[in-house]
């Protein structure tokens, strides 16, 4: 073997270990990324589809169908609907707990509908709120996890009282933003229902507003028709 065919073995090789490196060092960023992000609902992705490039593939897709929903704040009245509700939930677990638990449920589950999330079943409702809320997801999950165990007549009354805890974090969650997406946007679309559009009609100018007034481009104004004498003449003896 020539020196010349050991120089092109060695330049290979050497390509293939930097194209390794490169693609091992993508894969702990993309890992680094996914895991802050989504934080222990990493690890029990991973957990539940068997290894780390599956569970990776579904975060991402979550990430993927999120950012293509129309997710939005609460307004500052449906906010003070569903505070109303939610304390009217926790006045009735004095008297009634399993009854409090399933209204709790029902309100987290009609706040996210408001927002924009799909309301298909528990779970696309629970990985759909950890792409941008994680943490709180969590809370969501276990205190559903209780109400399933009530359906099944498996929990006491401080298990319903722990899961009112859980839905409280997601509750309060959801309403943290509420009313920042009010006003600006809704009165422009009311002009624009009642006249025309403000934000693409050219500027009115003087000479608009005045035909009989030409104005040049350095400013100065010139009266094409002047003002003619409006006091009626005298008339002749």
């Amino acid at each position: 073997m020539g020196q010349e065919e050991i120089l092109v073995i060695v330049a290979i090789v050497v390509v293939i270990l930097i194209a390794i490196a490169i693609w091992v060092a993508l894969r702990k960023r993309r890992t680094d990324a996914l895991r802050n992000k989504f934080g222990d609902e990493y690890d029990r992705t991973v957990e539940e589809r068997g290894n780390r490039t599956r569970a990776e593939e579904a975060l991402e897709e979550r990430e993927k169908r999120v950012a293509e929903l129309d997710i939005r704040p609460l307004t500052h009245e449906e906010h003070d609907r569903f505070s109303n509700e939610w304390h009217e939930t926790k006045t009735l677990f004095v008297d009634s707990p399993a009854e409090a638990v399933l209204r709790a449920d029902r309100t987290l589950a009609n706040m996210m509908s408001t927002r924009g999330f799909p309301m298909g079943d528990f779970d696309r409702r629970y990985e759909d709120l950890t792409v941008d809320h994680p943490k709180v997801a969590r809370h969501y999950r276990e205190g559903h996890a209780l109400t399933e165990r009530h359906n099944r007549g498996e929990a006491s009354t401080e298990d319903l009282r722990q899961a009112i805890k859980h839905y409280e974090q997601l509750f309060e969650e959801l309403g943290r933003d509420a009313g920042t997406s009010d006003a600006p946007q809704g009165r422009i679309a009311e002009n624009h229902d009642h006249d025309h559009d403000v934000t693409t009609s050219r500027p009115v100018s003087t000479r608009d507003m005045n035909p009989a007034v030409e104005t040049r481009e350095d400013g100065t104004r010139i009266d094409r028709d002047p003002p003619r004498d409006t006091v009626p003449a005298r008339p002749r003896s």
